[in-house]
């Protein structure tokens, strides 16, 4: 739905229905939108599963799409036949996903049933600062972070790092895990969130010490060598799910945008709107010659710990957060 909401569920995590589709034949598509759940299949493979809250009713749309500049696309034709809708007795259509499909659920501070099942649990509840606590002290901050409207809200204040309410971190450690979340920058913001977080690395003023996903408005920041989804002073994000697309899908400022982050054993991947930006192995020779050259080469063993606490970063500017979600991942296999 591109102009409301962008993409809402590409399929760079769907291999099958990526192939599913034949250019130069006939193709058969069907949606099913029961409620706030949203399905469709292409060719009969599953693509997508969204749980959404889109207005009541609207209507059906087949798209005429600009070419751009493109003039080879100049008399292609796209063409529809056999369009049927079925609006009655829907729950006898309802069809069952699981397994097929991740589900992918925009409600925010929400798990749906499948999501519980399969293990997920909110690491905020959307109201208060349970489960979190200051990096460097006991208890949640006094102030500079806000809890209104179901956002979490690390707030203005000079810009400087930790200086005002500090970061945040989980009063659990993790290891094997799928954390995600959504966020929303303002102008010329800067935050990020770290994960196997050694809270007692770093004594003095700044920022906890631990594996970062730059969260960054990066039109303000154009030299940042690590631009938004990137691991930070490590490993640059660049668009890996779509070949020959460079740019991420960033939603504009103002939206929020979705982070992903999967940690298997020393595997780590870095997500952003569901396109896949970092892929790489913690301790490998790779990773340890990058760190030496930065100024983490002081800290024995950067970002190989067992397991750590995960971590909202304070750097000065208002950044929202919220639908903040993780499951444990079994790596004995």
């Amino acid at each position: 739905d591109e102009g409301r909401y962008g993409w809402l569920f590409s399929l760079s995590r769907n291999e099958p229905a990526r192939a599913a589709f034949k250019p130069d034949t006939w193709n058969h598509f069907r949606v099913e939108a029961i409620g706030n759940n949203l399905k469709s299949w292409i060719n009969g493979v599953p693509a997508a599963n969204v749980i959404v809250d889109f207005t009541d009713e609207g209507f059906i749309a087949l798209q005429v799409h600009s070419i751009g500049g493109s003039m080879e696309k100049l008399g292609k034709q796209v063409r529809w036949k056999n369009i049927r809708i079925k609006t009655t007795d829907l729950e006898a259509e309802r069809t069952d996903m699981s397994g097929a499909v991740d589900q992918y659920n925009y409600l925010p501070n929400t798990l749906t049933e499948r999501q519980k099942a399969e293990g997920w649990k909110l690491l905020w509840d959307g109201k208060t600062g349970k489960g979190w606590k200051s990096a460097k002290a006991d208890g949640f901050p006094q102030s500079g972070w806000q809890m209104k409207d179901g956002v979490l809200s690390v707030l203005a204040s000079d810009g400087k790092e930790s200086q005002n309410g500090g970061d945040i971190i989980t009063n659990e450690q993790y290891s094997n895990f799928e954390l995600e979340l959504d966020f929303r920058l303002t102008d010329g913001a800067n935050s990020g969130i770290k994960y196997f977080v050694d809270p007692n690395l770093l004594k003095v003023d700044g920022s906890a010490i631990g594996l970062e996903y730059q969260v960054l408005h990066d039109a303000k920041h154009p030299q940042s060598k690590t631009p938004l989804g990137s691991l930070y002073l490590l490993y640059k994000a660049v668009n890996m799910s779509e070949p020959g697309r460079t740019k991420k899908r960033v939603n504009p400022l103002g939206n929020w945008n979705r982070v992903r982050i999967v940690v298997e054993g020393n595997h780590v991947e870095h997500w952003l709107n569901n396109s896949k930006l970092v892929d790489y192995e913690r301790g490998s020779e790779e990773f340890r010659e990058l760190v030496s050259k930065t100024k983490f080469n002081k800290y024995p063993g950067y970002g190989e710990l067992e397991k750590g606490h995960i971590l909202l970063q304070d750097h000065g500017n208002r950044v929202d957060f919220r639908s903040i979600k993780i499951r444990a991942l079994d790596t004995s296999e």
